[in-house]
């Protein structure tokens, strides 16, 4: 099962709405995923202990991805699509 978070910068209802359309586009590729959400600044700290990140593209520099933690930064944070994109394209699915 993947651990995956939604940061934004506050951690609260930008984050809680990409959990949920995160959630969906995993459970459409029929992925096993533990969705959390929270700050860009508690992320931070927390990304080491997840299997991706997601967050908005003018925040995705402040990441540093590892070879146990993917990156992926959205342009359209509410997009369905564009997170089903992106998860194919890190090669998750």
């Amino acid at each position: 099962m993947l651990k995956v978070i939604a940061a934004c910068g506050n951690g609260m209802g930008t984050s809680q709405i990409i959990k949920m359309k995160i959630g969906n586009v995993f459970k459409k590729l029929g992925i096993p995923v533990e969705v959390g959400h929270m700050s860009v600044g508690e992320a931070l700290g927390q990304a080491q202990n997840y299997d991706v990140v997601f967050c908005s593209d003018s925040l995705a520099g402040t990441f540093k991805a590892t070879p146990k933690t993917k990156i992926i930064g959205l342009k359209n944070l509410l997009s369905e699509q564009e997170i089903e994109t992106k998860v194919k394209d890190a090669g998750l699915a």
